[in-house]
């Protein structure tokens, strides 16, 4: 089962700004959310935030933030960034 990943636009803008190796890593994370669904226990610190918010980390210093609502193929990345900035 495919996932449709819905990136918000800040977090294109902000992807832009990051270290390269940053963006290939987000890009990697995507197809994992893509084909795997929202639980990504093989990414470093994985945890689930409440009962539809995730994030890991990409990076020692960077971290990504997503959603997902039950019973949808849907889900919603919110946040990439440094992990001192993230919403959580």
């Amino acid at each position: 089962m495919n996932y449709k990943i819905i990136i918000k636009k800040k977090v294109v803008k902000k992807l832009d700004k990051l270290p390269y190796w940053v963006q290939k890593k987000f890009a990697f994370l995507i197809k994992d959310l893509q084909e795997k669904g929202p639980e990504q226990s093989s990414w470093q610190n994985y945890s689930k935030l409440s009962q539809i918010e995730y994030h890991c980390h990409i990076g020692t210093s960077w971290v990504a933030c997503w959603k997902h609502e039950n019973q949808t193929i849907e889900i919603e990345v919110y946040y990439v960034g440094s992990r001192e900035k993230a919403p959580y």
